[in-house]
């Protein structure tokens, strides 16, 4: 599982949705990121959907998601 902690693109509050990982001064949820690209989205239309989350900021989740997963292949 990632640890969401040492990523400075998101974070967490439980008084917004739910508590669930957000990007950063957003309300737009992380995994609202990988739903759409799973879906066929682009960087750009995500970017251009979600008012408030920059390009920078999902280039960084993706970037720290592919860390979290070479890691777990290194244990």
């Amino acid at each position: 599982m990632t640890d969401w902690n040492t990523c400075r693109a998101v974070e967490r509050n439980p008084r917004k949705i739910s508590g669930a990982w957000a990007f950063t001064g957003t309300r737009v949820p992380v995994y609202a990121l990988f739903e759409n690209l799973a879906s066929g989205a682009t960087i750009e239309e995500l970017v251009e959907w979600f008012p408030g989350v920059e390009e920078h900021q999902v280039r960084a989740v993706l970037e720290h998601e592919a860390e979290a997963l070479r890691t777990e292949v290194a244990c």
